[in-house]
C-alpha cells in the first residue's frame, strides 16, 4: 500500500468540506463504469496513565489517512495510504484497481447508493469549553489516582488512572452520488482499584465519560471504583438454584453489545443468526423492545451518517416482543433483497464495511431500579460478568458466564457473591423478562442499559 517512509503521519483535516473535497479528488481518479468510494478519515487523541503519583503514559497521536473501495464488474479490491498528494492518492487508487482482478466474482458487490434520506443535525451537549490542553488531563488522572488511595483505607492499589479522548472527523464520496461527513468525539477515564480486608481481596472500576474533557468527572470516577471494589469483600458463593436475576445497567449494556451480532443482516446471510426467518414472530416477553438509536446525541455513539455515508436512522429490532427487522449495510440489504438501514461500520479506513449498531438500546421501562429489587423474594443482583465474548455463543444464543454481585433476599441486598456461573440462552433471556427499569444509562461503547429482571435462571455456584 502507498504509505510515506519514516513518516508519523501529516496533520489531522479539521475541517468537513476539506474532508469531502479530499474524498471528492480521490473518486475523480476513477475510470470508466468502475465504482469507487473514497473514505477519509482524521483523528487526534490523548491517552495518560498515573500510577502513585507518577505519570507513567502521556502519548498525543494524530492520523489522516484514505481508504480507497474499487469495484468493477463484481469483483472488489481495496486500498489505503496516508499521504494525501494526488501522485499517491492516484496510486491508491491504481492498487486498489489492481487488488479488484484478483478477488471472486459477487454479483451484489458495489459501493451504496443514495436513499433520499437526508442527515439529522446532531445537536450535541459536547459544544462548551475548547480542548484545556495535556496540562490538564495529566492532572485529571493524578487526581484520581491519589484520590483512591486517599477514599477508604481498605483499598489498597489500583491498575492505573487512565485518561483517553480521541476526536474523529470522517467523510466519504462515491461515484454513484454519495458525499457526506460526520464528527465524532469520546473523552473518558477510569481505574480499577483493589480493595483488601485481611486475607480477602476485590476490585472494582470507576469510569466516567462524554463527548468532551468537560464532561468528565474524576470524583465520580473515584467514587464508583471504591464502592464496587470494597462492597465485595466477604464475597461467597451461592447454592446453585435457578432464580430471579437482576442485572445493572452497566450489564444489560455488556450484554447488548455481545449479542448484537444476532440482529446483524451479515449474520443471517452467513446462517449465523439464530432469529433468521423469524420476523414477525415473538422472540421476547411483551414490554421489550430493543433498537439501534444512532440518532441519540447525548450517546458518545451517535452518529450523523453510517460508514458508507447513508443517514442514520432509528432500526427497531424488537417491537414489544416480536421481531421488526435486521440491521443492513448495502450489501447485506442487497443480498437479502430488502434496503440498508444505514448500519455500516468501519474500524478505520481499511477494508469494506461491516454490520453492527451506533446505539443499541432496550426501551426503557417504567420501573423504578429500587422497585424492581424489593419486588424480588429470592434472587441474585449481578453487577459484573466474566468470559462473556468466550462464554456467548452468537450463532445458537447460548450463554454461560461467570458473575459477580449481590444476594437479594426479601426485596433487599445481602451478602455479595461472587465465583458463581448463569447459564441460559439469549432466547430464552428476552423470553423470561419480568421487570425494565426506567434508568437507561448511556455507556463509552455502542450500547445503552437498562436494570432488566429475568426470572428462572439457572446459576450455579456450591
Amino acid at each position: 500500500m502507498a504509505q510515506r517512509p519514516g513518516s508519523a503521519g501529516p496533520r489531522p483535516l479539521r475541517d468537513r468540506e476539506a474532508a469531502l473535497e479530499l474524498a471528492d479528488r480521490v473518486v475523480g481518479f476513477a475510470r470508466g463504469a468502475e465504482q469507487l468510494e473514497a473514505v477519509v478519515v482524521a483523528s487526534e487523541g490523548t491517552e495518560i496513565r498515573a500510577h502513585r503519583g507518577t505519570v507513567e503514559h502521556n502519548v498525543s497521536s494524530s492520523e489522516a489517512a484514505v481508504g480507497v473501495r474499487v469495484v468493477d464488474s463484481g469483483r472488489t479490491g481495496v486500498s489505503w495510504t496516508d499521504v494525501l498528494e494526488d501522485t499517491a492518492l492516484e496510486q491508491c487508487v491504481a492498487e486498489a484497481r489492481d487488488n479488484s482482478r484478483f478477488s471472486s466474482v459477487d454479483e451484489n458487490a458495489g459501493v451504496a447508493d443514495p436513499d433520499g434520506v437526508v442527515p439529522t443535525v446532531l445537536e450535541r451537549s459536547a459544544t462548551g469549553p475548547t480542548d484545556p490542553g495535556v496540562r490538564a488531563k495529566v492532572d485529571l488522572a493524578l487526581q484520581i489516582d491519589a484520590g483512591v488511595f486517599g477514599a477508604d483505607p481498605r483499598v489498597v492499589g489500583h491498575e492505573g488512572a487512565d485518561y483517553l479522548d480521541v476526536s474523529e472527523l470522517f467523510a466519504v464520496a462515491t461515484t454513484t452520488g454519495i458525499r457526506a461527513s460526520s464528527r465524532s468525539s469520546i473523552a473518558q477515564a477510569g481505574t480499577w482499584a483493589l480493595a483488601s480486608d485481611g486475607d480477602d481481596t476485590a476490585s472494582g472500576f470507576g469510569l466516567s465519560f462524554g463527548h468532551r474533557f468537560h464532561e468528565v468527572d474524576p470524583v465520580e470516577v473515584v467514587e464508583e471504583a471504591v464502592r464496587r471494589s470494597t462492597s465485595m469483600l466477604g464475597a461467597v458463593q451461592v447454592p446453585s438454584a435457578r432464580m430471579v436475576v437482576v442485572l445493572e445497567p452497566y450489564v444489560t449494556s455488556e450484554l447488548l453489545a455481545a449479542v448484537a451480532p444476532m440482529f446483524s443482516g451479515e449474520s443471517v446471510l452467513k446462517g449465523r443468526s439464530p432469529y433468521a426467518g423469524r420476523v414477525g414472530e415473538a422472540v421476547a416477553a411483551e414490554g421489550v423492545s430493543l433498537r439501534d438509536d444512532p440518532l441519540d446525541a447525548a450517546a458518545v455513539g451517535a452518529v450523523e451518517v453510517d460508514a458508507e455515508g447513508l443517514a442514520t436512522r432509528t432500526v427497531d429490532l424488537i417491537s414489544d416482543g416480536v421481531l421488526s427487522g435486521f440491521m443492513h449495510n448495502s450489501y447485506s440489504a442487497r443480498c437479502l433483497g430488502t434496503t440498508s438501514t444505514a448500519s455500516a461500520v468501519r474500524a478505520g479506513h481499511r477494508g469494506v464495511p461491516g454490520v453492527g449498531p451506533a446505539v443499541l438500546t432496550l426501551a426503557p421501562g417504567t420501573d423504578e431500579p429500587a422497585a424492581i429489587l424489593a419486588s424480588v423474594d429470592d434472587g441474585l443482583l449481578v453487577t459484573e460478568l466474566s468470559g462473556l465474548h468466550s462464554g456467548l455463543n452468537t450463532v445458537s444464543g447460548d450463554l454461560s458466564v461467570g458473575v459477580e454481585g449481590r444476594r437479594i433476599r426479601n426485596g433487599e441486598l445481602a451478602e455479595p457473591v461472587r465465583e458463581v456461573t448463569i447459564a441460559t440462552t439469549v432466547q430464552r433471556l428476552l423470553a423470561d423478562v419480568i421487570a425494565i427499569g426506567c434508568d437507561h444509562m448511556r455507556f463509552p461503547w455502542e450500547s445503552a442499559g437498562v436494570t432488566l429482571a429475568v426470572a428462572e435462571v439457572t446459576v450455579s455456584g456450591h
